[in-house]
């Protein structure tokens, strides 16, 4: 890892600061003009794509529009990363070092429910269900902020002292059952080398945060998230004649009681929370017939990559001897689809980043959060090199917090009319690195 340069130092040589009436600005006049002339059109991009939402491994017309605009910039474009990903490289006129940007791409197997002129009517196939489709996490915005990025950082490239990768990322909310997907996908596929990538930033909206605000957390910010399946088998008979048979139900429901006692009495709460649900089960087709076999599924997530490993040895442990206790037989399989790591803030980078942010935002519009139970694949990116994910207030402000609607639910809302602070820190955030990496 880089050695960060003081902070003092770096605003010192930083590009010319302005005053604006309403937040400091770390941006010379040309860039702020460049970024205003961006506003409308990611308002834009963002609503076009609302209205045209595609789910993981499927964003083709999305990754289309992303290659047309990156290639009419005159940056170097490559096509189906990753299945549908597209990664787009800006040299700068200046050699540096190598900063790279993400944006994710699909949306979710969710019906919009809100009453907007561009609200999503798709519908699609997810997992053999015809579903509705909707943008009910907000990556439209994050894909329309880092088009309207790129189109600043290209008019401005012979300033640049080092060089710009936009990581269009396909499958952030896990790729369908059976194929690879995401950002491990994208890892994989080499998109943090050639050339090599010193950091990396990412911004996610976040619909309970007021508009204009932005909040970060160093260190662990966002929990490891592993799905699991549980197949409990056991011996069918008639209801009225229980002891005939072994009971995968009474069964089932020992083995979700028994896995709460790991987060109850396994993890050390007071450091680290963790969360083991099970959100799904199936088993039996009538009340009178103890079926022979019932199938689980859930979600385990952790803060620490410890507390994640220790879990998984209790989640076996304990259901494979209360399967034995209750007469039946019990498997685990973990992960089904998806297994992402702790989405860690590097420290060091996040120190020196935080003032940046509050030039661009006004310091009290920058606020520390607790880490969270989500979780996000960007955690693929930032444990391969030094990453910063920050989270952009999308509430409206005559909005209370306990009146906005959550992420992946049908009445998700997002104010767009201040996007462009997300293109502020994206190019912010660059700059800065650039002249000190």
């Amino acid at each position: 890892m880089k050695k960060l340069f003081s902070l003092g130092l770096l605003l010192f040589l930083l590009i010319p600061i302005q005053l604006s009436a309403q937040q400091s600005e770390i941006f010379s006049a040309e860039l702020q003009t460049l970024i205003e002339s961006v506003e409308e059109k990611v308002i834009d991009w963002r609503r076009d794509i609302h209205q045209h939402p595609e789910l993981g491994n499927r964003e083709f017309r999305t990754s289309a529009l992303i290659a047309e605009h990156l290639r009419s910039l005159g940056i170097e474009v490559q096509t189906d990363v990753a299945h549908t990903g597209v990664v787009g490289v800006l040299h700068g006129g200046q050699p540096g070092p190598v900063v790279a940007l993400r944006a994710d791409m699909d949306a979710l197997p969710v019906t919009e429910r809100v009453d907007i002129p561009f609200a999503s009517t798709v519908t699609s196939v997810f997992n053999g269900q015809e579903v509705g489709v909707m943008h009910a996490c907000g990556h439209d915005t994050h894909v329309a902020m880092l088009m309207g990025t790129a189109e600043v950082l290209a008019q401005y490239r012979d300033n640049l002292k080092g060089t710009v990768k936009f990581l269009f990322q396909p499958a952030e909310e896990g790729p369908p059952e059976g194929e690879e997907g995401g950002a491990e996908l994208m890892v994989k596929a080499g998109v943090l080398g050639n050339p090599d990538v010193d950091v990396v930033f990412g911004i996610h909206i976040n619909s309970l945060l007021e508009v204009g605000h932005i909040s970060y957390t160093p260190g662990g910010t966002m929990a490891s998230a592993d799905d699991f399946r549980i197949h409990v088998k056991g011996v069918q008979t008639h209801g009225a004649y229980p002891w005939n048979g072994a009971d995968p139900i009474v069964a089932s429901a020992q083995i979700i009681s028994a896995l709460q006692t790991i987060v109850s009495r396994r993890v050390t709460l007071i450091d680290n929370p963790a969360v083991v649900t099970v959100g799904m089960v199936r088993g039996g087709v009538r009340s009178n017939i103890i079926p022979e076999e019932v199938e689980m599924m859930g979600t385990m997530r952790a803060l620490h990559p410890d507390d994640r490993l220790e879990i998984i040895d209790h989640m076996h442990e304990i259901i494979e001897n209360t399967a034995r206790a209750m007469g039946v037989t019990a498997t685990l399989t973990l992960p089904v689809t998806t297994s992402y790591p702790v989405t860690y803030n590097d420290v060091d980078l996040t120190n020196r980043m935080v003032p940046v942010i509050e030039a661009i935002a006004g310091p009290d519009h920058v606020s520390l959060r607790k880490p969270v139970m989500g979780a996000e694949d960007f955690s693929f990116f930032s444990q391969e090199v030094p990453g910063l994910f920050l989270f952009l207030g999308g509430r409206p402000s005559d909005v209370p917090e306990d009146e906005a609607a959550a992420h992946h639910t049908p009445d998700f809302f997002i104010d767009d009319s201040q996007l462009n602070l997300g293109v502020k820190a994206f190019v912010g955030m660059t700059l800065d690195y650039m002249e000190n990496p």
